[in-house]
C-alpha cells in the first residue's frame, strides 16, 4: 500500500487550513492501491518537489521508457506534427544551461494564442528564457517570438517589427485588451521587470508595464487576466514563485539548502522548490486610466505564505456570476478564492476539495486546465504534476465543491511515469464531449544518464471521454504528432487553421517549438463563436470588451455543453478565447445562451454548422466565417434570433 513522503505527507495537511479540518482530513484521506506494472516500492523523497514516492519503471516491449516510448503500428492518427512546414522550428528557446544546476533554469515558458492584428487568424506569441551572460550583458538575448498567421498554414516571426521581443528572462503569458480598445494586449511574467505590451493597432505594441506599475521585480511566473469586481474592466493576476537572488543561487554545496531537497534517487539535482523562500502572488486593479493599483491584502489574495505559484485563472465555479481565481501551487497547497462579489475573495482552498489530491496531499501542481468535461453545466479541473505521482481531475459536484477522481476516470495509471505541463480539455473528435491533453516533459535532465525508467523528452498523452465520467487513453502511433518526443512546458490549445479543430503549440525548455496539427478524420461538425462585450441596456453595466469571463452554454445534438472565455491556464500560457463545441453529426448549430461578465444573458439562435460566429453584446450575430472566408452562402446569411434580458 502507498505512503507518502516525509516531507509532504500527511504531516503537511494542516498548512494554511485549520485544525479540525485538517486533522479529519488527514485521518480519513484515502490510500491507493498502484497498478501492476507501476506500483510504488517504497516512499522516497523526490528531491524538493512532491510526489507519491518511487515506482517501478515502466518499459515498452523494445524496452525503452515508456515515456519515450510504448508507439503503436497502426490506429487513428490525431495530430501531425507540422512545427517544420509551418516555420515556427526556425524558432528556439533557451533557458540558462543545459546542465540545468539551478531551479531558475528549469521550468520554461508559455505560449499566448493571440489575433493581435485583428484579421481573424489565430497569431502565436512564445516567451524564451535567458542566460546568464545575457543577464550580465556580455551576450545578446535570446528573443520572444510573434509568429504572425500567413493563413496558408505558415507563419512569420514579427516580434522585432511589432516590438515585443522581452529580451528578460521569460515565463508566463497571458492576453487579453485591458483598456477595451478592441485590440489584444499581451502580459508577460519575467524573473526580474515583467512586460505589458499594448497593442497600438498598427501592427506594434508599447510596453507600458512601468507607468501601468505591474513590473514587480522579482519571479512572477503565470497571469490570468478578469473582471473581479464587474466595472468592465479587465484585472490583472500575477502568481510569484520562487523568491530568488542570483548571488546566492540554492546550491546544495553551500550548506544553505539541504541535500534532501537537491536530490533524486540520491543523486545530485538542482535545490527546490522546497527548501527555498516563495514569492507572494499579486492582485492589481484596473483604474481604467492606463494605471493599476496592488490590491492584494484588500482582495484577501496576499498569499501570506508565499506559495510557489505556477498557473493561474479567472474563472466561475460556483455559477453565481463572478469570476473566482484558482492557483496551481508547486510541491504546496493549490489556491481557490471564491469572489464575494463586494471585491474581496474567501479562501476556500481546503473546504472545496481543490488544496490537495484525494489522499489528502500536496502535489507539485504545474499545468491547470478548466472544462465541462462531464456537460452539467460545471466547470471541472485538471492539474499536471510531477512523475511518480497521479494527475489530478478535480470533479465540481456543485457549490465550490470538488471530488478529486482521477482515478476512477481513468487518467492516473498511464500519466504516473511522466512530468505533466500543459494540459487541455479538447474535443478533438468534435464530438461534443471533451477529452484530455497533457504535454510533458522531465525537470532533471540527468535523467537520461540512469535507468529510472524515464527520458527529459516525453510524448503527450490523449485520453478520450467515453461520455460516462471516464477515459480512454488513446496510443500514440509512430511518426504521428503524438509520438514526437520534446522537453514540454508551456502549451496552448486552438484553432490555428479556421477549420473547427483544436490543434497544439508546445513551448519546450531548450529547443524549437512543437506545432501539432488536428488531423483526425472525423466529418463531425462544429461551431466557435468570437465574443464581444458591450453595454447591458437594463443595468448600465459594461463588460469588457473581449468578453473575459463570459460563460455561453450550447444546447445542440441532445447536448449542452458549457465554455467560458478565460485568459491564461494550461501551463502559464493563454488558450483561444473562442468558445469551441464539436457537434457530432448533427446539422443543426442549436441555441447558444450567453452569460455577459456584466450580468446579462442573451439567448441567440445559431443559423448554421462549421462557422465561426461573432457575437456582440445585445446585438446578436455580427459576422461569420465559413470554411476560412467571410460567408456568402444563404446559410451564414440567415438572420439569428435573438433575445436579451438581464440577470
Amino acid at each position: 500500500m502507498q505512503q507518502t513522503d516525509s516531507h509532504c505527507g500527511y504531516c503537511n495537511c494542516a498548512r494554511g487550513a485549520t485544525l479540525l479540518f485538517s486533522a479529519v482530513l488527514c485521518i480519513v484521506a484515502p490510500l491507493r492501491m498502484g497498478a501492476q506494472n507501476s506500483a510504488p516500492q517504497q516512499p522516497s523523497p523526490m528531491g524538493g518537489i512532491s510526489s507519491a514516492g518511487t515506482f517501478a519503471p515502466v518499459y515498452d516491449a523494445e524496452k525503452r521508457p515508456i515515456t519515450a516510448g510504448g508507439f503503436v503500428d497502426k490506429g487513428p492518427v490525431i495530430f501531425e506534427d507540422v512545427s517544420k512546414a509551418s516555420g515556427l522550428a526556425s524558432w528556439q528557446h533557451v533557458m540558462g544551461t543545459a546542465q540545468k544546476k539551478y531551479i531558475l533554469e528549469t521550468d520554461g515558458s508559455g505560449v499566448g494564442l493571440i489575433d493581435y492584428d485583428n484579421d481573424g487568424w489565430l497569431d502565436i506569441y512564445l516567451v524564451n528564457g535567458s542566460t546568464y551572460d545575457a543577464l550580465t550583458g556580455k551576450t545578446t538575448p535570446p528573443h520572444a517570438a510573434l509568429f504572425h498567421n500567413n493563413h496558408d498554414g505558415t507563419f512569420t516571426d514579427v516580434a522585432k517589427q511589432a516590438g515585443v521581443t522581452n529580451d528578460r528572462w521569460g515565463f508566463g503569458v497571458a492576453i487579453g485588451d485591458f483598456d477595451n480598445d478592441g485590440w489584444p494586449d499581451i502580459f508577460v511574467c519575467n524573473f526580474g521587470k515583467n512586460r505589458l505590451y499594448r497593442n497600438n493597432h498598427d501592427g506594434t505594441f508599447t510596453d507600458v508595464a512601468e507607468k501601468a506599475g505591474v513590473t514587480l521585480g522579482n519571479w512572477s511566473d503565470g497571469a490570468t487576466w478578469g473582471d473581479y469586481d464587474g466595472d468592465g474592466r479587465l484585472d490583472l493576476f500575477v502568481s510569484g514563485y520562487v523568491h530568488y537572488d542570483l548571488n546566492h543561487q540554492p546550491d546544495s554545496d553551500t550548506g544553505e539548502v539541504p541535500f534532501a531537497y537537491c536530490q533524486l534517487h540520491g543523486f545530485k539535482v538542482m535545490c527546490g522548490p522546497h527548501g527555498l523562500r516563495g514569492e507572494p502572488d499579486h492582485l492589481f486593479h484596473n483604474n481604467g486610466d492606463g494605471t493599476f493599483t496592488d490590491v492584494s491584502v484588500q482582495a484577501g489574495v496576499a498569499d501570506k505564505d508565499a506559495y510557489y505559484g505556477f498557473t493561474s485563472i479567472f474563472v466561475d465555479v460556483n455559477n453565481d456570476g463572478k469570476p473566482d481565481l484558482l492557483v496551481a501551487n508547486d510541491s504546496v497547497p493549490n489556491y481557490l478564492y471564491i469572489n464575494k462579489g463586494d471585491g474581496t475573495f474567501e479562501d476556500q482552498s481546503y473546504v472545496s476539495g481543490f488544496a490537495l489530491n484525494n489522499e489528502g496531499r500536496e502535489i507539485a501542481s504545474m499545468g491547470l486546465a478548466v472544462g465541462d468535461y462531464m456537460n452539467n453545466g460545471l466547470v471541472d479541473l485538471l492539474v499536471t504534476d510531477f512523475s511518480d505521482d497521479y494527475k489530478a481531475l478535480y470533479r465540481n459536484d456543485g457549490d465550490a465543491s470538488f471530488t478529486e477522481v482521477g482515478e476512477q476516470a481513468g487518467i492516473t495509471q498511464a500519466a504516473v511515469p511522466f512530468v505533466g505541463w500543459g494540459d487541455g480539455f479538447i474535443d478533438y473528435d468534435n464530438d461534443g464531449w471533451k477529452d484530455i491533453l497533457m504535454i510533458n516533459g522531465h525537470v532533471y535532465p540527468q535523467v537520461d544518464q540512469h535507468d529510472w525508467g524515464t527520458t527529459f523528452a516525453e510524448r503527450a498523452l490523449l485520453f478520450r471521454n467515453t461520455r460516462d465520467g471516464k477515459f480512454e487513453y488513446v496510443p500514440a502511433v509512430r511518426g504521428s504528432g503524438l509520438a514526437t518526443l520534446t522537453s514540454g512546458r508551456g502549451a496552448a490549445f486552438g484553432d490555428l487553421f479556421n477549420n473547427g479543430k483544436t490543434d497544439v503549440v508546445i513551448n519546450p525548455i531548450d529547443g524549437p517549438p512543437v506545432l501539432l496539427k488536428n488531423v483526425n478524420s472525423d466529418h463531425h461538425h462544429w461551431v466557435e463563436l468570437k465574443l464581444v462585450g458591450g453595454a447591458d441596456a437594463a443595468t448600465g453595466r459594461r463588460s469588457p470588451r473581449d468578453a473575459m469571463g463570459a460563460t455561453v452554454y450550447l444546447t445542440a445534438n441532445g447536448l449542452r455543453q458549457r465554455e467560458d472565455v478565460m485568459s491564461g491556464g494550461s501551463y502559464i500560457s493563454s488558450n483561444d478565447q473562442r468558445p469551441h463545441f464539436g457537434l457530432g453529426d448533427a446539422t443543426d448549430a442549436g441555441v447558444a445562451e450567453i452569460h455577459w461578465p456584466d450580468g446579462a444573458r442573451e439567448t441567440v439562435r445559431l443559423p448554421a454548422e462549421d462557422r465561426i460566429f461573432t457575437i456582440s453584446e445585445g446585438k446578436g450575430i455580427t459576422g461569420v466565417l465559413c470554411a476560412q472566408q467571410p460567408c456568402t452562402s444563404k446559410a451564414g446569411r440567415k438572420s439569428p434570433t435573438v433575445q436579451q434580458h438581464a440577470r
